[in-house]
């Protein structure tokens, strides 16, 4: 069964925490976060750039245009910080004796957000998970969306439910 992420306050900015269980050694884990063709699969947007500390990365889609970020912190394969736009993502990775343990970190200033964001990381989070199983989502990411949003809704709370869903 897949865990819900939760909500916490980090001074003045949020942040959304999920934790994964993955079957997978953290260096297949690492791969999926950091190659293209791997990211592809399973994160909302493309990204450009290369994985160095204060290297530019560029992340586009249809839905919301092109955008920038900065590479923060790289320590393969335990550690991938960077800006998303106004958010920093940080991926922490930990061996397991099944696998490993993958961590989002997804801090942020706007908490109406939170819910909108919340269920959208959910749903990338199943999806590669798929992913690295060799196997394809068990649903249609946006009717995953539209189920799990209404849970991330009453766990966060109506401040952080003000933003509605993306486009």
């Amino acid at each position: 069964m897949t865990t819900r992420g939760s909500l916490e306050r980090i001074g003045d900015r949020w942040r959304l925490r999920f934790r994964r269980e993955l079957r997978h050694d953290p260096d297949r884990v690492w791969r999926a976060l950091t190659s293209t063709d791997e990211l592809a699969a399973w994160f909302p947007d493309g990204i450009r750039g290369e994985w160095q500390v204060g290297a530019r990365l560029t992340f586009g889609s249809d839905h919301v245009g092109e955008f920038h970020g900065e590479v923060l912190r790289v320590e393969p394969p335990r550690v991938l910080e960077y800006t998303w736009g106004p958010d920093v993502l940080r991926w922490e990775i930990e061996p397991t004796a099944a696998g490993s343990v993958l961590t989002l970190l997804d801090t942020f200033v706007e908490q109406g957000k939170a819910a909108r964001d919340g269920a959208g990381w959910h749903v990338c989070l199943d999806a590669l998970e798929a992913h690295l199983d060799d196997a394809q989502p068990a649903a249609d990411p946006s009717t995953v969306w539209t189920s799990v949003h209404p849970e991330y809704v009453s766990d966060f709370g109506p401040e952080a439910s003000s933003i509605g869903p993306p486009g």
